[in-house]
């Protein structure tokens, strides 16, 4: 296209690199021709030399067009950068060079001499416009579109001039306009000339009372929807259909609930207007009305014989909507009416749980004084309460709770703790434990598939978003650890957050936790802990096994290439396997993880922590290599290869004897301060000024002291 050609040259010429191209350069031709009119019809163009003359007029306008779709592609305002002109600018006087193939015409453009094709646009502004082009595509001339001038009765129509309407409406075709059926009763309608639609009706005119336009609407129809009472009590009286419909469907009776006028309304009804007509949509006058919380309709559409269970095409009644918008006072004339208040929409939702979804107290209050039905559940299985629960909604909970069965949450196969906990919702979760919810409930297999850990807990939702607060909660509340099929312990190690992972094994998680999907020869905590070495200490201290660490099946012969593959070895996705497939798979050891790129590193302080919590073992082959591999880990391996000191081998018997249950409330236990340090490894002088506990470990002190019992 010739603008395109020009648009480049332009860019060209102003130096523009293509990443300097605005978001503009996306446009298509057409988009960009628009929004270049657009610009030149609100910027008057600049001109220069004699703006009266013809020919210099249209170069001006056609060169603002062009400077338009141009400065769209280099993302400039308005045309070439006023700050930075562009090089080689001709020397003033000279001829103007175009590299459009459509340069300024010297002649004004005649429309009624073109021959081309015709084709018209609306700008972004609204703005309509029509553009002409040669049979070969070629750009000739763009201009905003004539604006379509009323005849004489209808110009006297808006003035409201009767003499004038009456003088002219005998006249041929006077009536129609250039739009499409508009006529001149529509004309009168539209503007509450209730005079002149009086003149019009006169007569002939009387018989084209319900003539329609071309969206079919009335001349009653638009007098209901521009409220022009007087009109539409004139067509009224002269006999206006009133069940005639728009292409919606809409009535005039139901265009008047739709403007909550109750003069209109009256009206229609004193007419004869149907009241159970449903729009495309199927939604009846009522069910406007009460969207409008008008009473005073509601109860003249009752009393007209208004249905109060019809439905719309999502399954929603009247009452439904009251309930949806907060709307008290129809709500309640509803239900004085009869309405059912545990109607179900079409995807199983009730009226009080629309009304919980949108956090409508006061309607959730009035329902529930009414008896409405707080176990019924949506085809989610959800129930009032748990989408409280979902919206943290402290005031409507308590409200709600009364209400619901516990034998109706369990069916459901899912608590409000769950959601409450998944959302973090943690004074509704408060709320939920007082009202002794069970905080050990689980996901049915229904919902527990949705997600990919198969998490059944509330307690894994808490230690998931890493919500310290509910997590304490549900443990003091009585929550089990160690009932999802991945541990909560291995989740809380994994996101490295220390304060969880101590709540959990104080109340009793399992230290020692494998993961079925992805089975290994050393317990999982182990595995995840690798990255935090203050945090393996303390999962060893609290009982965790460190010989199965060193458990090898290859010992010192040569270790044949690990067969991990990188979505066993660094994704470590949970998915439900059966117990055939777990035999089958191949367990990970301890020397195959630490051998991997992201570990490897690590290996030499990892096996350190792990020493100080064995006796005498033997390394692989692979540990031994790998300690090989930095001298600065020499001394770690002449640790692991002589006699363990007696004080550590005392301190391990004695960890045996009080047992891994133990170890995990050691602050509990009823021995002197001096012994329970001792056996978390914090070293401390005696009264001899002596170091107590193991001197030669070159661990740093646990993160967590454990405190003398009183």
């Amino acid at each position: 296209m010739a603008l395109v050609s020009a648009s480049v040259s332009q860019a060209s010429n102003s130096g523009l690199a293509l990443e300097d191209y605005s978001i503009y350069n996306q446009l298509s031709d057409d988009e960009l021709l628009a929004l270049a009119i657009e610009r030149s019809l609100t910027n008057s163009p600049s001109l220069s030399g004699n703006q009266n003359q013809p020919g210099n007029q249209s170069s001006a306008s056609r060169g603002e067009t062009s400077g338009g779709l141009s400065s769209l592609r280099t993302g400039q305002p308005n045309g070439p950068n006023r700050a930075n002109p562009p090089q080689n600018q001709p020397p003033e006087g000279a001829a103007a060079q175009y590299s459009s193939h459509n340069p300024p015409a010297d002649k004004l453009f005649n429309p009624k001499n073109f021959s081309g094709t015709v084709s018209h646009f609306i700008t972004g502004q609204g703005k309509r416009m029509v553009a002409y082009r040669k049979h070969d595509g070629a750009l000739v001339h763009v201009c905003p579109e004539p604006e379509e001038e009323d005849g004489p009765l209808f110009a006297a129509i808006k003035k409201g001039d009767v003499r004038q309407v009456r003088a002219l409406v005998g006249q041929e075709h006077s009536q129609m306009s250039s739009k499409p059926g508009w006529m001149a009763i529509h004309e009168a309608a539209r503007h509450g000339q209730e005079a002149c639609l009086n003149v019009l009706l006169t007569g002939k005119g009387q018989g084209m009372i319900n003539m329609r336009t071309a969206q079919d609407q009335t001349a009653l129809l638009l007098a209901v929807s521009y409220t022009h009472a007087a009109c539409a009590r004139l067509l009224l009286e002269r006999g206006a259909d009133t069940e005639l419909m728009n292409k919606d469907r809409e009535t005039p009776l139901y265009k008047a609930c739709e403007e909550d006028n109750a003069e209109i309304v009256a009206m229609l009804l004193n007419h004869g207007a149907s009241v159970n007509v449903h729009c495309n949509q199927g939604w009846t006058p009522l069910q406007e009305a009460v969207c409008r919380n008008n009473v005073e309709i509601c109860e003249m559409l009752v009393q007209a014989g208004a249905r109060l269970t019809p439905a719309n095409v999502y399954g929603i009644s009247p009452l439904f909507t009251a309930a949806q918008s907060g709307q008290v006072a129809t709500l309640r004339f509803l239900i004085k009416q009869g309405a059912d208040v545990d109607s179900q929409a079409t995807d199983g939702a009730t009226a009080l749980y629309e009304a919980t979804k949108n956090g409508h107290a006061k309607i959730v209050e009035l329902l529930l004084s009414q008896k409405a039905d707080a176990n019924k559940a949506s085809k989610r299985g959800l129930l009032p309460l748990h989408i409280a629960a979902q919206n943290g909604d402290d005031i409507l909970v308590p409200m709600l709770i009364p209400a619901t069965t516990k034998a109706r949450i369990r069916r459901a196969g899912i608590s409000p703790l769950h959601v409450a906990a998944e959302y973090n919702m943690d004074d509704v979760l408060e709320l939920l434990i007082q009202a002794d919810f069970d905080v050990n409930a689980q996901l049915s297999h229904e919902h527990s598939k949705l997600y990919e850990d198969h998490r059944t807990t509330a307690l894994y939702f808490s230690v998931a978003n890493n919500n310290v607060d509910a997590v304490r909660m549900l443990l003091e509340a009585g929550a089990d650890p160690n009932l999802d099929l991945f541990n909560p312990l291995l989740v809380a190690v994994r996101g490295g957050c220390m304060e969880t992972v101590t709540l959990l094994v104080e109340h009793g998680a399992d230290v020692n936790a494998y993961l079925a999907t992805h089975p290994t020869t050393f317990p999982a905590t182990v595995l995840f802990a690798m990255k935090y070495l203050s945090m393996l200490k303390y999962i060893l201290d609290s009982g965790c096994d460190a010989l199965a660490c060193f458990r090898c099946v290859h010992g010192s012969s040569p270790h044949p290439p690990m067969k991990l593959n990188h979505f066993e070895r660094d994704e470590m996705r949970y998915t439900e396997l059966n117990m055939t497939e777990l035999t089958a798979r191949h367990c990970v050891q301890f020397c195959e993880m630490v051998s991997i790129p992201s570990m490897c590193r690590w290996a030499g302080p990892i096996i350190d922590v792990l020493l100080d919590y064995v006796g005498r073992v033997k390394l692989c082959s692979r540990l031994q290599e790998h300690l090989d591999s930095y001298p600065d880990w020499h001394p770690i391996k002449v640790r692991a290869t002589t006699t363990p000191p007696l004080m550590q081998m005392c301190r391990l018997r004695i960890r045996q004897v009080v047992g891994v249950q133990r170890l995990r409330r050691l602050k509990t236990l009823p021995l002197p301060g001096s012994l329970l340090r001792f056996l978390v490894y914090k070293e401390v002088l005696d009264a001899g000024g002596t170091l107590g506990g193991d001197a030669g470990s070159s661990q740093q002190e646990p993160t967590w002291p454990p405190q003398t019992p009183t």
